[in-house]
């Protein structure tokens, strides 16, 4: 896929967010473009470079789409949730509970960077 497809995608993505936002208010909408989106883009991003080369593009705009208030708002309600959702009921199979547990680890190390990305002072490079 090329980057400018890629450009596109994560433009509407964008664009319905604000349409949720609008309607459903800024929880609805940071769930959709950030726990969503955002973090299946920046999982993409890992592994393919056209992906990483407009991670910075997106994370910008979703910057802009949320006051710095409503992204610590969320930010901590999320961090909140995963909290609360401890390690649950254990698998009878060992081998799906491992990749289930390694599957969660991934998803929070990843939403770990995002926040770092939507909450630091300024993007830029060094």
């Amino acid at each position: 896929m090329n980057s400018r497809k890629l450009h596109e995608i994560w433009i509407e993505q964008c664009d319905a967010a604000r349409t949720i936002k609008s309607r459903y208010g800024s929880q609805a909408a940071f769930d959709y473009i950030v726990t969503e989106k955002l973090l299946n883009f920046a999982g993409a991003a890992a592994n393919h470079p056209e992906f990483a080369r407009e991670l910075p593009r997106f994370v910008s705009e979703v910057r802009r789409m949320f006051t710095p208030e409503e992204l610590q708002t969320q930010i901590a309600r999320i961090e909140r949730e995963h909290c609360e959702d401890g390690p649950g009921a254990t698998e009878d199979d060992e081998d799906l509970f491992l990749e289930n547990t390694a599957a969660i680890a991934e998803q929070k190390r990843r939403f770990a960077i995002i926040k770092d990305f939507l909450t630091a002072p300024e993007l830029g490079t060094a």
